[in-house]
């Protein structure tokens, strides 16, 4: 990569991801990742469905904030997410003692307004991005590695992966793709074939 070449991460917002991301390219562009933004909403509306049994009413106009919020987030309205964030903060700050589902909602949405403040500068607006084509989220990323990765730890599996099989084989598909398992080779084996063969080969080769 050239380090005048445009690049866009997307992540979870995690602090240290992204300060991986700005050591890489400082230069970069920034997103938080949609898949990590619908996954805690969708935690949160399972939560008001419990809330919903205990307090109808509340949980009903809990339920619409939600759906308000996420909204607002994928058009990149940051500023508008948290007001409705802080209004329903108060709402449920008015049953949360007499409820247990109202309490733990509560602190499930304290949390969205954590995570949404500390990553205002990295949300954009996603249904402007998806209508132009451009990709907002990894989640087809995830799903194709947990799907090959839980695979592959199957007992049934034929070729099983072990924990430590993983660990190495991860290792050397690092090393290649920073051009780095030659010279480790040449390290742990003094005579593997020397640079200057390697070069000759490829020479040949074109």
């Amino acid at each position: 990569m050239q380090e005048n070449q445009q690049a866009v991460f997307k992540s979870d917002g995690g602090e240290d991801v992204r300060q991986v991301q700005e050591y890489l390219h400082p230069n970069s562009e920034h997103l938080l990742d949609w898949f990590h933004v619908t996954m805690r909403l969708t935690v949160l509306q399972q939560q008001v469905k419990t809330l919903q049994t205990d307090r109808p009413e509340e949980g009903s106009a809990s339920s619409k904030q939600i759906v308000s919020i996420k909204h607002l987030l994928w058009h990149g309205n940051v500023d508008e997410a948290l007001d409705r964030i802080d209004t329903l903060l108060m709402d449920l700050d008015l049953i949360r003692r007499q409820s247990a589902p109202a309490e733990k909602l509560a602190a499930g949405i304290s949390d969205l307004r954590t995570y949404i403040g500390n990553n205002r500068g990295s949300i954009t607006n996603y249904g402007e991005r998806y209508g132009q084509g451009e990709t907002i989220s990894t989640a087809f990323v995830e799903s194709t590695i947990n799907q090959v990765v839980s695979r592959r730890f199957v007992k049934k599996q034929q070729m099983r992966w072990t924990l430590r099989g993983a660990h190495l084989l991860l290792q050397t598909r690092t090393k290649v793709l920073n051009n780095e398992l030659e010279d480790a080779f040449r390290r742990w084996f003094p005579r593997f074939r020397h640079k200057a063969q390697t070069d000759s080969l490829e020479q040949r080769a074109a």
